[in-house]
């Protein structure tokens, strides 16, 4: 279940080549640091479910094993590592001590989360004190930095190869908002002083680093932490609450194809003669689907490469040329390669081109085909081009126009939309950036016009002002406060995928997935509601609607039961007769018309017209 950020505006026509310079961050590489001291298995609280205690330790293991379920089907190339900290035990490259990274048999220190992996991570707790054990090694007697050796053995985790369209992270898991207390004087100032310089080291690295508190409110980030994320002043009293909301989301993941906020593509923007500048484009929300279907090895489950390859039809040999195309014209065979095909049917250079400007409202709701693409300004290879589009920006936004633009494929050129968005801050920080949405304009065939059939038809029926009225009443009734499409998740994708993990991991019963898109059957029988949906359903139909739909459903029911005994009837006469002997020997014009009839009838054949008429039909019906 391979998610390709490229595919979300790649056309089957596109070449690797033309999208070798696009390519950006599509990968993620992670590396979980869990505290494991004394103080992490301390009891929180207890479970519903068996009422134990339950530890920080065991809340961080049940996080973490979440994240990567999800993380399999949203982010399945993403590659992670779990590592504990402040062990008895060490295993490590470095052989640090304190340090214990955790890894399952035929898998990378740094790869891909896998079945087993998560599996064992899981269940670790009943055997970690046995197999790993807890130790705090931060004492006045000892010179061991557990929380430095993490950090290092990290770092050498994510500095996997030479990668460059990588993005790398390390989450910290803890409840020890200072694991410096125990010591004093010049040592406690050369422990924290190295320590920062590694996080340092790390994030100029590109190494970015969350923290994940499990103390809660009573966790004080400002004494070691803030300086070690690079934590500004203003900047520390959001940070708890952010954190606690992170921590949630990482526990209570849906399973949905996560498409992240990293850069699928950049984009040429010429928006005159001579002026050109380059933005990112990021993917929004996109229709949730299954995975596509990956063949795999039988033994070693690994995903199968498919190779095709030609075999002449005159000697059974392996064709090595290029393939060739031919179009024949006036008599003569007219052969072209693959990549002349290509050149010849090519209309756009990929590149998005300016071309005007309208007033915003002469864009329309239905305009809207398919999800928008979000451009922002970078000056990664043209320097400028940040100031040129901020520019532009803030004039769309004073003058309320949108850019008119062309853009699209070789094989789906089109006019697309640029629609300014201004920024949106709150108290909480950022809600909306700056920057613009891109909206695929639809052709003149896509729209359609129903009003033109109604207008024939003798016109559309008309509500009236007290319809209306009993109409708002109904919706401002039923409304959804706060609504968004990403609170419900598709219960047939929940159901796919629990299956798909019950397998992965060997257990006996699928989750149980619960249906949010099932309507609230409680709230839609509060008084208030029952009252709004009576009062619309009168102005609308009628007073007597009720009785009159009954009485019409028992005149259905009573014509259904006169039918299926006249049914009965035919099927019980027609089948004394054999209507084949009957045919070859020309002995039907011998029957009656009633006895022709129930042939018919249980045929599901018209019964109308003259004897001549119905035997030349059942002859018909019977192949003579």
């Amino acid at each position: 279940m391979d998610l390709d950020p490229e595919g979300i505006f790649r056309d089957d026509s596109d070449s690797d080549s033309d999208l070798l310079h696009q390519r950006e961050s599509t990968k993620e590489f992670s590396v979980y640091l869990v505290d494991a001291s004394p103080k992490m298995f301390r009891a929180v609280g207890t479970t519903e479910e068996d009422e134990k205690e339950e530890t920080f330790f065991h809340a961080a293991v049940q996080c973490i094993s979440e994240s990567l379920k999800a993380q399999i089907i949203g982010r399945s190339s993403d590659e992670i590592s779990i590592c504990f900290f402040n062990t008895r035990e060490k295993k490590n490259i470095q052989d640090l001590h304190g340090v214990f990274v955790f890894n399952v048999a035929e898998r990378e220190l740094l790869d891909r989360p896998t079945a087993r992996l998560i599996k064992e991570f899981s269940s670790i707790e009943d055997s970690f004190m046995h197999h790993i054990g807890s130790r705090y090694w931060i004492e006045p007697a000892s010179r061991e930095n557990p929380l430095y050796n993490a950090l290092w053995v990290a770092q050498a985790l994510l500095r996997k190869g030479s990668l460059k369209n990588v993005s790398m992270r390390i989450l910290i898991f803890t409840n020890e908002d200072n694991p410096f207390g125990n010591i004093y004087g010049s040592v406690k100032a050369d422990m924290i002083r190295t320590t920062l310089q590694r996080a340092k080291d790390a994030q100029e690295l590109g190494i970015s680093m969350e923290l994940l508190p499990l103390g809660g409110k009573e966790f004080d980030v400002s004494i070691l932490y803030a300086n070690l994320l690079g934590l500004e002043s203003e900047e520390m009293p959001l940070f708890l609450s952010s954190a606690d909301e992170k921590l949630e989301d990482m526990a209570n993941q849906l399973r949905k194809r996560i498409f992240s906020k990293r850069k699928v593509k950049t984009i040429m923007f010429k928006i005159a003669s001579g002026v050109s500048v380059q933005v990112n484009a990021y993917a929004l929300i996109r229709p949730s689907t299954p995975g596509p279907i990956m063949w795999l090895d039988s033994v070693t489950s690994r995903p199968l490469k498919t190779e095709r390859t030609f075999i002449c039809a005159d000697t059974g040999a392996l064709v090595q040329q290029p393939r060739m195309r031919f179009q024949k014209f006036n008599g003569e065979i007219v052969k072209f390669t693959v990549e002349e095909l290509a050149e010849i049917k090519k209309v756009s250079d990929g590149h998005l081109h300016l071309l005007g400007f309208k007033p915003l409202g002469c864009l329309k709701g239905y305009h809207n085909m398919r999800p928008s693409t979000f451009i922002y300004p970078t000056d990664e290879e043209i320097v400028g081009s940040t100031l040129a589009f901020v520019a532009l920006h803030r004039s769309m936004l004073r003058l309320q126009r949108f850019g008119v633009a062309f853009y699209g494929s070789s094989s789906h050129p089109q006019l697309v939309a640029l629609v300014a968005q201004d920024e949106i801050i709150s108290s909480s920080g950022q809600l909306e950036p700056p920057g613009m949405h891109m909206i695929y304009l639809p052709y003149s065939d896509d729209i359609r016009y129903p009003e033109e059939l109604l207008i024939h038809a003798g016109g559309a029926p008309r509500a009236t002002d007290d319809q209306i009225k009993k109409a708002s009443a109904l919706l401002k009734r039923i409304d959804l406060k706060d609504f968004s499409v990403c609170q419900f998740s598709n219960p047939a994708l929940q159901r796919h995928y629990g299956v798909l993990q019950a397998l992965a991991m060997g257990e006996d019963e699928v989750p149980n997935v619960k249906d949010e898109t099932l309507p609230d059957e409680e709230g839609m029988r509060r008084p208030g509601v029952l009252r709004v949906i009576e009062e619309f359903k009168v102005a609308v139909y009628g007073e007597n609607h009720d009785q009159e739909e009954a009485a019409k459903n028992d005149s259905i029911t009573e014509a259904s039961k006169k039918r299926k005994a006249i049914y009965e009837v035919a099927l019980k006469e027609s089948a004394s007769y054999d209507w084949a002997d009957l045919a070859e020997n020309g002995k039907l014009k011998d029957l009656t018309v009633i006895e022709l009839k129930s042939y018919l009838t249980v045929h599901n054949l018209p019964v109308a017209g003259k004897k001549e008429v119905l035997i030349s039909r059942i002859l018909t019906h019977l192949g003579l």
